[in-house]
């Protein structure tokens, strides 16, 4: 009764109900959950570093400062080439990503 008022209310959605309130009952579930909360932060982390890495190539380009967008190039490809081999993006998004912050920096 109580879930269904909440819902209805659309105080949350039922997805965030779960996530909220709904406990697995099997121990290894539980163990799973963690897991998947503790990856789920270190992904969202690199992901940040990444985006954050690629846009200050593109401030630098945009600045018309080439030394600068030249030095952090290295990085941005690293950590794209990095997060390609770990699946947290895409391969051929990353080759994309990559492909365009050279064709930007040349």
């Amino acid at each position: 009764m109580l879930i269904n008022t909440i819902l209805k209310d659309n105080i949350i959605t039922a997805n965030k109900f779960k996530e909220e309130f709904a406990m697995p009952n099997i121990k290894s579930q539980i163990k799973r959950d963690a897991t998947n909360k503790a990856a789920n932060a270190a992904n969202s982390a690199r992901k940040s570093e990444l985006r954050t890495a690629i846009k200050k190539v593109e401030a630098a380009v945009a600045a018309n400062d080439m030394e600068a967008a030249k030095a952090a190039l290295p990085l941005a490809i690293s950590l794209l080439d990095k997060a390609a081999q770990d699946h947290i993006v895409a391969r051929n998004a990353a080759n994309r990503r990559k492909a365009h912050l050279q064709s930007i920096v040349k």
